[in-house]
């Protein structure tokens, strides 16, 4: 299967040569990271791509210098939604009623259950909630990447509080969760290029209950 082919080929970059992506493959990768499923179909995140130099410098020196973040074509921040709101929750249900073209019984329950629940919770467990649909997307992207044999670092060692006051992602309700250089391996300076991929077998990661 050459999906799997693409996913054993992949790793994560330690050294990129600032080869650039086609617009084409990032607008792809991006494609697959909204299609990407999440818990009541809310995407709670939304996905900034930086590009510019001066910025990423700032993200390198809160991201344990990482060289990646500087050297790559494009950095992708994942960042979730700070809390649910009646306005979000109300935002997508109403896109959802406008793009099928009709209102349903059901779904206009299902809206006003979640109406009468997520906005009351702590704004942390929601935002919590939220980061774990921005990472079903974030593993989207990478699947995608490594399908159209782009390469990337899934990064979470960086100070999220200083990459939200950089972005200014406070004031857009916005806390950043992850984040994913894409770009191109420097095979001369990465020390993990050659290394075998190293995973737990299915024996030992799987059980099938029957």
């Amino acid at each position: 299967m050459e999906l799997l082919d693409k996913l054993k080929w992949r790793y994560a970059a330690k050294a990129m040569n600032g080869q650039q992506v086609a617009q084409e493959d990032l607008d792809k990768i991006l494609e697959a990271a909204i299609l990407a499923p999440t818990s009541s179909g809310l995407q709670p995140f939304e996905i900034l791509v930086v590009t510019n130099p001066e910025l990423k410098e700032k993200i390198r020196a809160i991201g344990w210098n990482q060289s990646v973040i500087t050297d790559c074509s494009h950095l992708l921040v994942f960042a979730a939604w700070d809390t649910y709101t009646a306005e979000r929750i109300n935002t997508m249900f109403d896109l959802t009623n406008t793009v099928r073209g009709f209102k349903n019984e059901g779904w206009e329950n299902y809206r006003q259950m979640l109406l009468n629940m997520y906005p009351q919770r702590d704004p942390e467990v929601n935002f919590q909630h939220a980061a774990r649909q921005a990472y079903i997307a974030f593993s989207q992207a990478i699947t995608a990447a490594a399908f159209l044999g782009v390469d990337s670092t899934p990064i979470e060692g960086f100070d999220p509080e200083a990459l939200d006051e950089i972005l200014n992602l406070k004031q857009k309700g916005l806390r950043s969760c992850v984040i994913l250089p894409l770009g191109y391996r420097d095979a001369e300076k990465d020390w993990l290029v050659n290394l075998v991929k190293v995973r737990k077998s299915k024996e030992d990661l799987v059980t099938f209950i029957q």
